[in-house]
């Protein structure tokens, strides 16, 4: 089909002396800007007055929002659980956290959409486009549109919504300043201290048991917990992640180290069973060479010689638990950890 037979499909105009067909129509025309209507604020003050009101209390909540964020940093422990419906069983801290962060975010955006859509000048302007690098003029003439848009906005005219919404847009901030306390612990001695004390027994991790003795076996290797760590408890996993022990019976005269030696008890051995790489559990043994070998990224210890490194990562020798035997035979603490167990310690904390 030719170009001239699409052309008589096309709506055409007619003259209209002589009902002859003058032009098509074009399809692509520019259909214009429907006319400006304007809205209730723009021609009652008190309407205006109201929505202006609307968004200072909104930015007003975004504040009071993100105080409620940072006194929940306070208010709840971090390992508090509370019943929400019908959320169920949730952390308290990241329920408020999230709850009041959302609200405080909201409020801003909620204000700041209100604001356009009922008090700023809601016009509709086109302009031709331009090329990128744009002449004098036009950099003046945006300059000066801006202005307009400043003017038309209100903001340097309703003082209620410009300090309440600089309010709401400093406060925010500081919800993130608090949230820097998750890069680390607080300055507190809790990963200098374990369960372990002085008098506290050896219970098997797998029997929950006392250990005695003659339980462990040469070339064994046994996992044991403090007295009293049970797995019902809420702060458990919390607790043995520095507790766990190893415990493993050598030859006493195959013990190279001095203070192991004397920290041991006929041979019983008892080290910290975390990695001081990046805190894996360490689960392999090798009795032949009294080694053991973490089985994430491949760090060896000899357990012969003080729990030194001998390959792998990590940055130092797995602590040593000084233990005994109490009055009723079963293997107890004779004290804590000397050093802080588990990994980069000195990095964290």
């Amino acid at each position: 089909m030719s170009s001239q037979d699409n052309s008589e499909n096309l709506p055409s105009e007619q003259d209209p002396e002589h009902g002859s067909v003058e032009r098509a129509r074009d399809p692509f025309a520019d259909p214009g800007l429907p006319p400006h209507k304007p809205r209730v604020q723009d021609i009652d003050e008190a309407a205006a007055r109201r929505s202006e009101r609307v968004v200072a209390g909104l930015f007003m909540l975004s504040m009071v929002a993100t105080v409620a964020f940072i006194a929940s940093f306070v208010i709840f422990p971090i390992d508090k659980i509370v019943y929400i419906f019908p959320f169920g069983h949730v952390s308290a801290l990241n329920f408020s956290l999230g709850l009041t962060l959302g609200v405080a975010l909201f409020c801003i955006g909620a204000g700041a959409v209100h604001w356009a859509r009922t008090l700023m000048s809601d016009e509709e302007m086109s302009d031709d486009r331009h090329e990128i690098a744009a002449p004098p003029e036009v950099r003046e003439k945006v300059m000066q549109d801006w202005a307009d848009g400043v003017r038309e906005s209100g903001f340097g005219r309703r003082k209620l919504i410009r300090n309440t919404m600089y309010g709401a847009l400093a406060m925010v901030p500081l919800a993130g300043v608090v949230l820097l306390r998750d890069l680390g612990t607080l300055p507190e001695d809790k990963l200098r201290k374990t369960m372990w004390a002085k008098g506290k027994a050896l219970i098997n991790m797998n029997t929950n048991e006392p250990l005695r003795p003659e339980d462990v076996a040469v070339g064994s290797l046994t996992f044991a917990k403090p007295e009293g760590l049970e797995e019902d408890q809420h702060d458990f996993q919390t607790q043995i992640a520095k507790a766990a022990l190893m415990i493993v019976r050598l030859q006493p005269e195959n013990i190279k180290d001095k203070r192991e030696l004397e920290w041991s008890h006929q041979g019983i051995v008892a080290f910290s069973k975390i990695c001081t790489h990046v805190g894996c559990p360490i689960s392999l043994y090798e009795q032949q060479t009294h080694h053991v070998l973490c089985p994430c990224h491949q760090s060896t210890f000899d357990l012969s010689d003080g729990a030194r490194v001998i390959f792998g990562p990590a940055g130092h020798a797995l602590p040593q638990l000084r233990i005994g035997v109490n009055s009723e035979g079963y293997l107890e603490a004779l004290g804590d950890f000397e050093e802080p167990v588990g990994p980069a310690f000195w990095e964290r904390g």
